[in-house]
């Protein structure tokens, strides 16, 4: 290493000292005379001598430079240090003294000693008054001291007038009322006094839970921002106002021996009794209260704490939702005298192209109707997972949270990539929840032995992911789209070996991804005597339409552990059997085989279903459906909580609505509000009882024979007396179709423990068994609504049951499809499921946490695009021409009408697109044939079309408003709306009715996953040929040609022709702009135009030369007719 000295000094060079430090230009000069050539002439430029020493110079410079930077730098950080230990002395200062004043402030507050309190007796009630924590008697009222009991108190402070019945005064929290702030649990550690019940019991919360009922203050003796309960503040400083009770009047005006206060006291009395017998019988069922322990003060504390509601609705500010409905009704009054116009003048030179505008916009706005009245009363929802881990998952106690099946769709593994589902099972396993309540079960529809040896080694792999995970709580858990983000993986990590052990795990899973793409190289041509396994015994799947059912369990409680001797989540492979002549339903058909597979090995309460390529995104998406699932007010008669869709890999501007956020963050949101969303086939969590076609528990307030005004205001909200008993029996089972459930949950209510006989005395064994198929040990599953299975029960007799159940027969003379389960019938077997629960009267949950709790793969590529959104559309058709239609099934007073608008909407949308083509070919055909839908149009009719686009506008407005959709996203889904209801929609409808009417099936086409290996977006440029990219190129065509012609002929006719072409213009360019991302893809890449497009292109030129012929612009009518009327030779 050189010292200071040495950088600082400059050699000599040339055998003369270092000038002094210059400019360059001075540098130069003071080098030294140039020395001549040996040819006497001048030499040109510098020498390397003078080269060297500027260098040198500036070397210098820098590095004296850089020395007095870090010279400041350092005097900074010591003049920093200082300040910060100044601040922190300062605090400590301001803390004791804090604690000083807040002692006083307590001290001076505390009540004088009270006397007379007749004994210590409740003045409303009759039972004594009780003491506090401190050992003083309880005192409700600090002015005038009324004696009231704890339970009196309570009842008054929660449902009562809130105030002392003598005085009047508002009572005051007290400081047993409430749990410790965040701030407050880091100051004290002591016990939290509760009462539960009017008796005293301690427990202490745990200092990790947040108080999630506390909010930021801007004022109070704490300061800004502090955390302070929700409460109405008191400044302590503030002098209490002493309320005056005149003695000589009747206690009784004071509100004393009322006998209506009296009888709610006794009523909330046996309402909290109720509560706390099921709180302490869920919690000691399977282990008993020790005493000496406080175990059952502990759960007495839990009891009090579980009264909280683990989730909220939070409505939408009511300035915008306000003014969104009144733009609705007044778009609608609009509208209305809009189309009264359109239909009392005709154009009676264009009859037909008008009746045919006038039926397209008729049926637009019914379809408007049927998609604006469900988003009515939008909302969002809040969870509390603090609350969740409180009631059910309290550190050092075994977790009370239910079991969770999750279930992943697999069929095809060189469209659906292996590693794409490896990372869909890898982060479910390492998902953020008790090991033991989680099964994973991969349906495998395609029987591939490339799937099964994939999932072998994804088993493998996650021994060394899962704990690495949970050690380090990362997130997402897909080691894929881990690896993959740019972000700094050392944020909030603070173990030192955290960068090696990432390291390490990255080299993992790359020698991971090897050996699974050396499986998928292998499978790519199968051997003609088949696949053969490892022990030499050919793949039972060798034949993928006939087939035994296979069953393996990789993982599991008797499994594997991870590379820490911890246990993994259960991980099960599964593929149905399959045989010749047996109709097996497709994606339906596999949900239902996993749902009886999953009932007789682990029997999950709860029901989770993903798409291969749609991953965890959010560790804690499960406990996030729980905070529903588990609710005791809504729990019992929620069907499933359904989670938005989000995607990775869609190009920036995404071309073809492929996010669709407007459905997602809209119309699923106005739902919500309602009865709730409907399914959408992936991240959604199921209640098993309501698969199994029971009816849900519920209350007088959710059968209110008005359902028209529920609908419409959608009542969510709990009045005073919403807290009723559950209805009757014989008020529940009442119906009007004999094709739902003969039983309901009521009839169940009870738990039983292991498969008992008395549950079969519901119903005979014979109809059990016609209606769930004959498996005793599946029937007695479907009777323990908390899930789980005997501990005694043998694995091997349970294997051999679940082997069973997936025959391919097993569903025969059943209700399996029909009434239970996912329902068949149609490719888009989530709405038709979700639509069979929702007309049983059951509710559903839009559950949006912040971080995004599953993402996905969606097709960028046009055709592919378009082949998606034609099966949901064929789907909707086949609903349509069903039995199961929204329009005339389901009518026994359990749907919501606005709920049964919203499934009209989603399976009649394919036929507006036969308005929808009409429409937008009819600017061409206006401007060839030089006519127009619209007569002569006055100032009156003017203004009605102004008011209209003005209400469109405002409506689309306030709906980004409220939803924050951007205005991207929402202009693209208008334009995909008419690019695949030009296309995909239309063909859907004519192949729905050939399905229907003829019986001609169409093939399931699975979506393609792979990634993008050819670079970023690569998919979105490749062109791919179908039939359904033929109508809207045709109306592009169609509209270039009119637009063409109707200038020509302005052109030629002269000034007062632009006028009317103006309008027509404006429709024909209407339709060129929404379908202007459809033109793109045509296009293809950049300086790369395909040869479909050429052949496209000289077609338009020929049509264009022949038109030009024909319509002659530049001749003008005079010189035309002086033509026609010149003498040939015949003259």
């Amino acid at each position: 290493m050189e010292s200071d000295d040495e950088i600082r000094r400059v050699p000599e060079m040339g055998g003369e000292a270092a000038g002094p430090t210059t400019s360059g230009r001075d540098g130069g000069s003071n080098a030294g005379p140039a020395q001549p050539s040996a040819g006497g002439s001048k030499r040109r430029g510098r020498s390397p001598a003078d080269k060297e020493n500027k260098r040198l110079k500036r070397l210098l410079r820098n590095r004296v430079s850089a020395q007095q930077a870090r010279e400041r730098k350092k005097a900074y950080l010591i003049d920093l240090e200082a300040r910060v230990k100044e601040l922190e002395t300062k605090n400590a200062e301001l803390d004791e003294r804090l604690s000083t004043l807040q002692n006083e402030n307590q001290m001076l507050r505390q009540p004088k000693p009270l006397k007379n309190l007749n004994g210590q007796i409740c003045q409303i009630c009759g039972d004594t008054v009780g003491v506090t924590s401190t050992g003083d008697f309880f005192v409700a009222c600090n002015e005038c001291a009324f004696p009231v009991c704890r339970a009196c108190y309570e009842y008054e402070r929660k449902d009562g007038n809130q105030s002392c019945p003598q005085c009047k005064t508002r009572y005051k929290r007290h400081k047993d009322d409430v749990e410790l702030s965040a701030s407050s649990r880091r100051e004290s550690q002591q016990p939290i006094p509760l009462l539960t019940n009017g008796q005293p019991v301690s427990g202490e919360i745990p200092p990790s839970i947040q108080d999630t009922h506390s909010v930021r203050s801007t004022s109070g003796p704490l300061g800004p921002g502090d955390r302070v309960h929700s409460l109405p503040y008191v400044d302590p400083r503030q002098p209490v106002p002493v309320r005056i009770v005149d003695p000589s009047k009747d206690l009784n005006s004071y509100g004393l021996g009322n006998v209506d206060w009296k009888e709610r006291v006794e009523g909330w009395k046996l309402k909290q009794e109720k509560n706390m017998v099921q709180m302490n019988n869920r919690y000691s069922e399977g282990k008993g209260d020790i005493e000496g322990t406080g175990s059952n003060g502990e759960e007495l504390q839990m009891a009090d704490d579980a009264r909280q509601p683990m989730s909220r609705v939070v409505p939408i500010a009511s300035t915008n939702v306000t003014l969104y409905r009144v733009v609705i009704i007044l778009r609608l009054i609009i509208l209305g005298f809009f189309l009264q116009y359109r239909v009392t003048h005709p154009v009676n030179d264009a009859y037909p192209l008008w009746l045919t505008s006038v039926i397209c916009e008729i049926w637009f706005a019914l379809s408007w109707l049927l998609d604006q009245f469900p988003k009515w009363y939008p909302v969002n929802r809040e969870t509390f997972l603090e609350r969740l881990a409180l009631r059910y998952d309290r550190e050092g106690e075994p977790s009370q949270l239910a079991p969770v099946d999750v279930f992943v769709s697999t069929v095809d593994p060189m469209k659906e990539p292996p590693i794409v589902t490896a990372n869909t099972v890898l982060s479910i396993l390492a998902v953020d929840y008790p090991v033991d309540k989680v099964s994973c079960y991969v349906s495998d529809d395609g029987s591939a032995m490339l799937t099964f040896e994939s999932l072998s080694e994804t088993a493998e792999f996650a021994r060394k992911w899962v704990p690495f995970c949970k050690k380090h709580n990362i997130e997402p858990r897909a080691p894929e789209f881990y690896f993959a983000q740019k972000i700094d993986y050392l944020k909030d990590k603070i173990q030192p070996s955290f960068v090696k052990e990432r390291r390490a795990m990255k080299r993992e899973y790359e020698e991971f991804k090897v050996r699974i793409n050396a499986l998928v190289a292998k499978a790519q041509k199968m051997p003609e005597e088949g696949w053969t396994m490892q022990d030499g015994t050919p793949w039972p799947g060798n034949n993928t339409r006939d087939h035994p059912g296979m069953i393996q369990v990789f993982l599991g409680h008797s499994g594997g552990l991870d590379t820490d001797g911890n246990e993994l989540p259960r991980l099960v492979y599964v593929s149905r059997e399959k045989r010749p002549g047996f109709q097996h339903h497709k994606k339906a058909g596999a949900m239902n085989a996993l749902i009886r597979v999953s009932a007789v090995l682990t029997n999950g309460a709860y029901l989770l279903n993903v798409d291969c390529d749609h991953y965890f995104n959010n560790s804690k998406a499960l406990k996030e459906a729980m905070c529903f699932m588990m609710d005791p007010a809504l729990g019992k008669k929620t069907c499933y909580v359904q989670f938005p869709q989000r995607f990775d890999g869609i190009d920036l501007h995404d071309r073809y609505a492929n996010r669709n956020i407007v459905f997602f963050d809209i119309n699923l949101k106005g739902l919500d509000g309602l009865q709730g969303p409907v399914y959408v086939g992936t991240g959604c969590c199921f209640n098993r009882q309501a698969l199994y076609g029971y009816d849900p528990v519920l209350t007088e307030e959710d059968l209110q024979p008005n359902i028209i005004v529920k609908s419409c205001c959608g009542s969510r909200k709990k009045g005073r007396n919403s807290n009723k008993k559950y209805i009757d029996k014989k008020r529940a089972v009442k119906r009007t179709e004999s094709t739902i459930p003969i039983f309901n949950m009521e009839d169940i209510e009870e738990g039983v423990e292991g498969y008992g006989d008395e549950k079969s005395l519901l119903m005979s064994q014979k109809s059990l068994e016609k209606r769930f198929g004959q498996s005793p040990v599946f029937i007695a599953a479907t009777f323990m609504e908390m899930g789980g299975i005997p501990p005694t029960t043998n694995p091997a007799t349970l294997l051999k049951e679940a082997i069973h159940v997936i025959s391919c027969g097993y569903e025969d003379k059943t209700e399996w499809g029909k009434e239970i389960g996912w329902i068949y019938g149609s490719v888009t077997e989530d709405i038709l499921t979700g639509f069979k629960m929702h007309a049983r009267g059951w509710i559903s949950i839009y559950c949006m946490p912040p971080r995004p709790a599953f993402k996905g793969s969606a097709p960028i590529n046009l055709s592919d695009r378009l082949n998606q959104v034609l099966r949901w559309a064929l789907g909707s058709i086949e609903i349509l021409l069903s039995r199961h239609c929204p329009i005339w099934y389901g009518y026994n007073g359990k749907l919501q009408l606005l709920e049964r608008l919203a499934y009209i909407n989603t399976i009649v949308y394919p036929l507006t697109s036969i308005p929808l083509l009409a429409y937008c070919v009819l600017p061409a055909i206006c401007l060839l044939t030089n006519k127009f839908i619209i007569p002569e149009i006055s100032n009156y009719a003017s203004m009605w079309f102004i008011l209209l686009f003005v209400s469109i506008f405002a409506t689309g407005i306030l709906e980004m408003r409220w939803s924050g959709v951007s205005v991207e996203d929402w202009w693209r889904n208008e334009q995909f709306w008419v690019i695949g209801g030009t296309s995909a929609h239309l063909f859907a409808v004519f192949q729905g009715l050939l399905k229907v009417l003829a019986g001609i099936d169409t093939n399931f086409t699975v979506t393609s996953k792979s990634s993008d290996d050819d670079g970023e977006f690569a998919e979105l440029y490749v062109f791919k040929w179908t039939a359904l990219i033929i109508p809207p190129t045709t109306v592009l065509i169609v509209n270039f040609i009119g637009i063409v012609a109707g200038v020509s002929y302005a052109v030629n006719s002269g000034y007062q022709s632009w006028g009317p072409l103006f309008g027509k213009l404006f429709f024909a360019i209407w339709v060129i702009v929404h379908l202007y991302p459809f033109l793109k893809g045509l296009l293809g890449r950049q300086n790369r135009t395909p040869t479909i497009v050429i052949v496209w292109s000289i077609l338009l030129a020929s049509i264009f030369s022949l038109l030009w012929v024909r319509i002659d612009p530049f001749t003008s009518e005079a010189t035309r007719r002086a033509a026609q009327g010149q003498c040939g030779v015949n003259c």
